[in-house]
């Protein structure tokens, strides 16, 4: 299931799965943009293309999402 996302991708579902409850989308973007994993605008498109693809709605993940975000922190783990 993974393997069609990139590592970036990965890394903004696991952060969105870890997000405290205060914490918005666009505050984990701002996050990941500082730990310099991508750009604010590259986070933007990234955040898109997981909601069109069904793994992010408007503040939170989807169960399809949470399932990616699941796997990925298993995968981090290794």
């Amino acid at each position: 299931m993974n393997e069609e996302l990139s590592i970036e991708e990965r890394v903004l579902l696991l952060a969105l799965l870890k997000r405290e409850p205060q914490e918005s989308v666009r505050d984990i973007l701002l996050m990941l943009e500082n730990s310099r994993v991508f750009t604010l605008k590259e986070g933007k498109r990234l955040a898109r293309k997981l909601r069109k693809e069904g793994y992010l709605e408007e503040e939170g993940l989807t169960f399809k999402g949470i399932t990616a975000a699941q796997a990925a922190e298993a995968e981090f783990k290794l």
